[in-house]
């Protein structure tokens, strides 16, 4: 009889075997483990966990009887995952800087008029508080991007650099740098990626102007690229950006930027996120869009809960479009996709917990991720892995550290149908006792400093 889930018994010791596992093969990074996938892409494994790693991975049934064992009936293990594209500097800022229509314009204003309440103590307190609640969610590696401008640059950047080195082997971070392409075009384009440079970081930006949305590309994008490209070239740089955020179907700035990537020697080091109004252009413009990602080796990032959220939002109207970009269509030509949570809790989108398995429930629906579901989990594990270079995070591999989710689950739909907050996370080894954090924490705010948001 297998035993219930709230039940098994997790061992306190060094070495152990989780027997009678199901394992995506997507998520396996060596898919040749020996046995019956079923018709999810679904193995049966034994994993054996020793000093924290994974030391062994066999197909069920052939585990050593050395030892303590945690038979896990048939449930699901994946490895924790990765939000390969969110804003800790903005989180949890919802209640001080409210979004008053939803509108992306709004959010963008409202984020503006909050950037001045960004102490050291406030950044700090909202950034730590995001990350425990991903550390107990099962996300160990997070890319973040940061508003970086003139009045913020050295503080976040120094902030974020101290949590890295406080946070590292629980949720290991990237750091991006976030302003629009036109601020680089001076000295302080420099100190961008000086300060980018010597954090270890990514540089990147949005294509959009600085006052205003989304929409055609400027006369002047060709320079504006070819200088964010120098500066990366300059410095060794990945590169990260924000890239046509809008229901304007005239917005049309990647095939911009991966031109600029193939003539500037730059393949396979560029990620753009969001893309979503690619997915109104007509069918031949997406065609020669899609020619040039994949010969310039393009990443892309989606975001599908929070472009949800903010496009196509009329006061009155329901919307019409989903807000994502062609998934389907650039997994076809090989392009790398990924899945990320985006913002939490801010002016951007009002919700979220940095739950990356959230994320992944939500993705499946809005963008048909399924029938079959065997590759979807692979958008929030192994393509973000392959995209950001998180080591072994993303992935359960032979000699990885023992970073897993276990679900009381032992199907793919299963996991998509319920919310799934039961899960276990042993984190090397040991399972993580800690809970996501009371937003208690967060209060009380001060409302006489409530950020005063223009109406857009």
């Amino acid at each position: 009889m297998t035993v219930p889930f709230a039940d098994i018994a997790w061992p306190d010791k060094s070495r152990y075997w989780l027997t009678s596992a199901r394992v995506p093969a997507c998520l396996l990074a060596d898919r040749s483990l020996p046995g019956f996938y079923d018709t999810e892409g679904v193995a049966r494994a034994d994993l054996l966990i020793e000093d924290g790693k994974i030391a062994r991975i066999v197909a069920a049934g052939v585990a050593d009887t050395d030892g303590a064992r945690v038979d896990l009936g048939g449930r699901q293990v994946w490895p924790t995952l990765i939000d390969m594209h969110t804003h800790l500097d903005k989180g949890h800022s919802v209640e001080r800087s409210p979004n008053i229509d939803g509108t992306f314009n709004n959010a963008r204003l409202g984020a503006t008029a909050d950037r001045p309440n960004w102490t050291v103590a406030d950044l700090r307190r909202r950034i730590d508080f995001g990350l425990r609640c991903a550390e107990a969610h099962g996300v160990s590696a997070i890319r973040t991007h940061l508003d970086t401008y003139p009045d913020s640059a050295e503080r976040s950047w120094t902030v974020l650099r101290e949590m890295r080195s406080e946070w590292a082997g629980r949720v290991d971070l990237q750091m991006v740098s976030l302003c629009p392409l036109e601020t680089l075009m001076d000295g302080f384009g420099d100190r961008i990626a000086a300060i980018v440079s010597e954090s270890g970081g990514l540089i990147g930006g949005v294509t959009r102007p600085a006052v205003g949305s989304h929409g055609a590309p400027g006369a002047d994008i060709e320079a504006q690229l070819d200088r964010l490209f120098a500066l990366a070239i300059r410095h060794d740089l990945d590169i990260d950006l924000h890239v046509d955020e809008t229901g304007d179907r005239t917005a049309a700035s990647l095939p911009h930027i991966a031109r600029a990537a193939l003539r500037h020697g730059y393949k396979g080091r560029v990620v753009c996120g969001h893309c979503c109004s690619l997915a109104l252009q007509d069918d031949s413009e997406i065609d020669r869009t899609l020619d040039l990602l994949a010969a310039a080796e393009i990443a892309i990032v989606t975001l599908p809960t929070v472009n949800m959220y903010l496009q196509g939002r009329q006061p009155g109207r329901t919307p019409r479009w989903r807000g994502v970009t062609v998934v389907h269509e650039m997994l076809a030509r090989g392009i790398r996709v990924a899945a990320a949570g985006d913002n939490c809790r801010d002016s951007f989108y009002a919700y979220g917990d940095h739950d990356m398995v959230d994320t992944f429930r939500q993705a499946v629906r809005i963008l048909h991720v399924d029938h079959p579901l065997a590759q979807a989990p692979s958008l929030v594990g192994a393509m973000p892995s392959a995209i950001t270079g998180f080591g072994n995070h993303g992935q359960i591999a032979e000699g990885a550290a023992a970073r897993l989710i276990v679900f009381n689950a032992r199907t793919i739909n299963e996991i998509v149908s319920r919310p799934q907050a039961d899960r276990v996370v042993p984190a090397h080894g040991r399972r993580l006792t800690a809970a996501a954090p009371d937003y208690s924490e967060l209060w009380p705010y001060d409302e006489t400093a409530r950020s005063t948001i223009p109406r857009g």
